[in-house]
């Protein structure tokens, strides 16, 4: 349990990490249209940064801290809104945003600050919800927020709710944003994208072995694969969900670093940890499950 106080932690920042999808397979759709994912899903050490001011007047919105704009259809509202509704509260909030992570890049920013609203929310408006109550309202926000509410790398199935805890390796990678941005829906929606991958067990899992099926779809864009074939010199590359960002796994900090320090000014490149557990879990005062 953290010894924080809620006050204590009201006056601070709570984080919200970046994800890689080591693999992503499509396994099929469902009858409403959803398609059903595999995919492991690792924590990095880039994080948002996001701080909460409670209101009395029930009033939600978000600022954007590098800009000072409002963000009112940010998935931060959302899933604020939602949690108010779920737990009854009349109580609002005012959220100040620090975006460092890049969007519509597939490193999961927008769904990590969404899990870390509901984290810290649940928190500070006192409703008291447990780990499994705030999944069941992550999945209605999108696939990737449960996994973040969780605070686990996982073994991820279905349209994102069935989480497996999992310890994978913890290397340092680098990644690469081509700065381009791609639409998860137009993705999704592409006739190209495959969808009938023969399912795995989480015990067979060979990295070698899987792919991401959104690598071809965001490689025919001019900017992606030019940013694949250079870092692609380096170490063997991969795609993370179905954005246009690229990691691959290094052997140390200092080989992550020499090639981030070469990276051709069009793209945008960082060195990252891998971490098996979120930073903002510790803050909630939950025993993970």
């Amino acid at each position: 349990m953290n010894n924080q106080t809620q006050d204590d932690r009201a006056d601070g920042t709570w984080p919200a990490p970046a994800k890689l999808n080591l693999f992503l397979h499509v396994v099929g759709r469902r009858g409403d249209g959803y398609h059903l994912l595999q995919t492991a899903i690792q924590f990095i050490d880039v994080c948002d940064e996001l701080n909460f001011d409670v209101n009395e007047d029930g009033a939600i919105q978000c600022t954007d801290a590098n800009d000072g704009l409002a963000r009112d259809d940010d998935l931060t509202v959302r899933a604020a809104k939602l949690l108010q509704h779920e737990c009854g509260t009349r109580q609002g909030v005012n959220i100040r945003l620090r975006k460092v992570i890049p969007t519509g890049a597939g490193f999961g920013g927008g769904s990590s600050d969404a899990a870390t609203v509901l984290l810290a929310l649940n928190r500070l408006w006192g409703c008291g919800l447990e780990v499994g109550d705030l999944e069941a309202i992550a999945v209605q926000l999108g696939a990737d927020v449960p996994v973040f509410v969780r605070g686990e790398a996982s073994w991820v199935e279905g349209i994102g709710e069935h989480l497996q805890a999992m310890d994978f390796h913890e290397p340092w990678y680098v990644a690469l944003f081509p700065r381009v941005h791609l639409d998860t829906r137009k993705m999704f929606a592409s006739r190209d994208l495959v969808r009938d991958c023969t399912p795995i067990a989480a015990s067979d899992f060979r990295l070698a072995q899987t792919q991401n099926v959104f690598e071809p779809i965001a490689r025919a864009h001019a900017d992606v694969e030019r940013a694949w074939q250079w870092l692609s010199q380096y170490a063997p590359v991969r795609l993370t969900g179905s954005g246009s960002g690229l990691f691959a796994c290094c052997e140390s900090r200092q080989q992550a670093q020499s090639i981030a320090v070469d990276c051709p000014a069009e793209f945008a490149a960082f060195v990252a940890k891998g971490m098996n557990r979120s930073p903002v879990y510790s803050l909630c005062g939950y025993n993970q499950v």
